[in-house]
């Protein structure tokens, strides 16, 4: 089990840092482990038994890690909530999952007093200063690990989904499926003792919480922490050749490529650069290798799985691609209206199988149900194709495919081509509804500094490199695109802001 590895990894380097916030505070492993166990003595205090859900809404902190490794250990449901959401957000959540305590920045203290009296299922909610020493908070509770070993099927996090089609949903990952997605990850990732991951993800989310700090924890590695991402910063710690896995997502890459501007920075040290949780742009994945001499690992994953495909530490990483299924996982492409396996090269719905997929979603049995086939395959609800020798490459959402005139068109073929404009920063792709067509191209666009791109020559530009019903019917230029906590682009949004 996860936690067992860490437990491990403390008697075997006692004194090797764990954790190292950069500037500021580091923790050896017997210190996480002797302090993770007081938190859970002072969860037991507090009433927390096996099962209930403990919330926490913190910033980038220790005591964010303390609760999360002290929850699982004594068998609650630990929920990380991005400390972004305001009040009637906040409401939803801990509502929803039936919350019995919040720990919340004190910060935050009087604007939420209000929203907390309306939760009856909430017992408590402790306030706390995210920058104080937490071992004055617990330091009196026992340092015993508490004994209640969890079992594999026993729920570890719920994570809710983003909500992009209805409200959000919240996946149960369990120990096992914490235990198999790290376990697959370290042997496809290499990951080893003597790493140092610079950690510049938010932890409340699958990317930053359970596939970076976990993978880091689990291999007894150091995790360098900052409390955010920025560009100047980090390009200084990757050269500083300390480091030598960094984990990001397109925007965060975008902007260390930007920063750059052309010249050559040697990161060949880096043992392990990542990609995830958005599309990798084609330019991006090429500028990488001229500017810093380091080709990019794209990956696939989900809330509701973690990680499922990667390309190879080792070998061919593919442009466009994002790899082959990791060990331990099965993958298949599918017609989506009867769960067909469909041949090589053929796009259709990317399914997934293995012991990392989560058990459900919490008290949602019918959308539980929607969520898997008669066979045990689980719906991601995303679009792909495999290629014969099994690089998959996903073609977008299945609710964002585009059908105008009959024809389908996946949004992700027209942003490549709309990336390829001089002027263009960055895009995104949606359908909006007409009663000619049923859904005309619509491209929203976010031109670099300066320029100052003519409508009818982008669309002109894309008929240049596409079928002509693929090419954008509307362009729309904007300041920016809405994206989530992980710079990914939310396109419920959007279609909402540009379909009228």
């Amino acid at each position: 089990m996860f936690l067992d590895a860490i437990a491990s990894n403390c008697r075997a380097n006692p004194q090797k840092n764990a954790i190292q916030f950069i500037g500021g505070e580091a923790i050896s492993y017997a210190q996480l482990a002797e302090t993770t166990s007081r938190t859970a003595h002072f969860l037991r205090a507090l009433g927390v038994e096996p099962g209930d859900r403990v919330a926490v809404q913190l910033p980038k902190c220790l005591p964010f890690i303390y609760l999360h490794l002290a929850a699982m250990q004594v068998g609650a449901v630990f929920l990380p909530l991005n400390p972004g959401y305001p009040p009637a957000e906040l409401h939803y959540f801990l509502a929803d999952a039936g919350a019995r305590l919040l720990f919340a920045d004190v910060t935050k203290q009087s604007s939420l007093a209000e929203m907390i009296s309306s939760l009856p299922a909430l017992q408590e909610a402790i306030f706390i200063d995210a920058d104080a020493h937490w071992t004055d908070r617990v330091g009196s509770y026992s340092a015993k690990p508490v004994s209640l070993p969890a079992k594999p099927d026993q729920t570890a996090m719920m994570l809710y989904t983003s909500g992009t089609t209805s409200r959000p949903k919240g996946a149960l990952i369990t120990h096992g499926n914490l235990t198999a997605n790290i376990k697959s990850l370290h042997s496809a990732w290499g990951w080893r003792a003597d790493d140092v991951l610079l950690h510049a993800l938010p932890i409340f989310h699958v990317h930053g919480l359970v596939v970076a700090l976990h993978g880091a924890l689990h291999a007894g590695a150091t995790a360098d922490l900052l409390p955010g991402f920025d560009a100047v910063a980090v390009l200084d710690l990757l050269q500083s050749r300390r480091c030598s896995v960094f984990m990001g997502v397109p925007t965060m890459h975008r902007r260390l490529y930007t920063h750059a501007a052309g010249r050559r920075i040697d990161l060949s040290h880096m043992r392990l650069l990542t990609s995830g949780s958005d599309r990798l742009p084609d330019d991006l994945f090429s500028g990488y290798q001229r500017s810093f001499g380091v080709t990019l690992l794209e990956r696939y994953g989900m809330t509701e799985t973690g990680m499922n495909l990667s390309n190879p530490l080792h070998g061919e990483r593919r442009v466009g691609s994002v790899g082959m299924p990791l060990p331990g996982v099965q993958a298949r492409i599918v017609d989506p209206g009867t769960d067909t396996p469909l041949p090589n090269d053929v796009v259709g719905e990317v399914q997934i199988s293995g012991a990392h997929v989560f058990a459900g979603y919490w008290n949602q049995p019918e959308k539980t149900a929607q969520a898997f086939t008669e066979d045990g395959w689980l719906r991601t609800g995303d679009l792909g194709s495999r290629s014969h020798d099994g690089y998959f490459t996903l073609k977008g959402r299945a609710k964002d495919l585009i059908i105008s005139g009959g024809m389908n068109i996946y949004p992700p073929e027209v942003e490549l081509a709309l990336m390829t404009h001089a002027d263009v920063a960055a895009c995104a792709v949606v359908g909006c509804p007409d009663a000619e067509w049923g859904e005309l191209v619509v491209a929203v666009i976010v031109p670099k500094p300066g320029a100052a791109p003519d409508a009818d020559e982008i669309c002109a530009h894309c008929r240049d490199r596409l079928a002509a019903y693929k090419a954008p019917r509307r362009v729309i230029f904007a300041a920016d695109l809405p994206r989530n906590a992980l710079g990914k682009v939310q396109k419920a949004v959007l279609r909402g802001e540009v379909c009228y």
